[in-house]
């Protein structure tokens, strides 16, 4: 009989576990993925992941990490919120992968891309319109000074209308020309931009039924111990879950 009760028990735990794991309406679950097939960004993804424990510790977020698209099915999918491309580069999501993203988009899901985020997915014309833009070159990691081109918006409202941080400033293409710019860069603080006058390196937009968030910075580990940049996710996270739809 106490066998009886101590399985049943064992079993009660596991099940309330699981729910509260992979229950999309509990609480934010996120999908934290990092896989790279080109450059890998060691120190990055590292402080990336630390940060992103933080952040689920503090705000009580489910958050799943992966290193492979294996976890890219419409049956996990659904219990997500929110899909976190950290460093991610080339190719990485298969054809069947690659559908069930684009259901999880439509049904209303959202997506941030961090760095490198835009050096991934070239041949598929959809995943560039979701990122916002496509990685061109960057030149050597300096610091160069940022202007806050949304100084009211939920996002960026933290933040001064200039300011300066160090970190790998990418040069962009093909942009999508529906997004909203949050944070762009003055090309006359640093050397190497090729973008101009128009040099967004943060920026958001609906897209497909979904919300993206994107942000080019996070080449460099500091980065994700500076509190503005931490931030600045902490909110992308409530943007792109929808409890915060401005």
């Amino acid at each position: 009989m106490v066998k009886i009760i101590l399985l049943l028990f064992i079993n009660f735990l596991i099940n309330i576990t699981s729910d509260n794991f992979y229950k999309k309406n509990d609480k934010i679950s996120l999908l934290v993925f990092y896989e790279t097939q080109g450059f890998v960004h060691e120190e990055a993804i590292r402080e990336g992941k630390i940060m992103m424990s933080k952040i689920g510790n503090q705000k009580n977020y489910n958050i799943i990490f992966a290193d492979n698209s294996d976890l890219f099915d419409g049956t996990y999918l659904d219990k997500v919120d929110v899909i976190i491309f950290l460093c991610t580069t080339l190719d990485v999501l298969d054809e069947k992968e690659e559908k069930a993203m684009k259901k999880f988009i439509r049904n209303g899901g959202g997506f941030i891309g961090i760095h490198s985020a835009t050096d991934t997915e070239y041949e598929w014309e959809w995943y560039g319109k979701l990122v916002g833009a496509y990685f061109m070159n960057h030149p050597d990691i300096q610091k160069a000074t940022i202007i806050t081109e949304k100084e009211s918006h939920f996002l960026t409202d933290h933040l001064k209308d200039s300011w300066s941080i160090k970190d790998e400033w990418y040069n962009f293409k093909d942009f999508n020309p529906d997004i909203n710019v949050l944070l762009s860069l003055d090309e006359t603080s640093y050397e190497g931009g090729e973008n101009g006058e128009y040099h967004p390196i943060s920026w958001y937009h609906e897209f497909d039924g979904g919300r993206s968030f994107y942000t080019g910075l996070g080449h460099v580990g500091e980065t994700y111990n500076d509190p503005r940049f931490v931030k600045m996710i902490n909110k992308a996270i409530l943007y792109t879950s929808g409890l915060v739809t401005k």
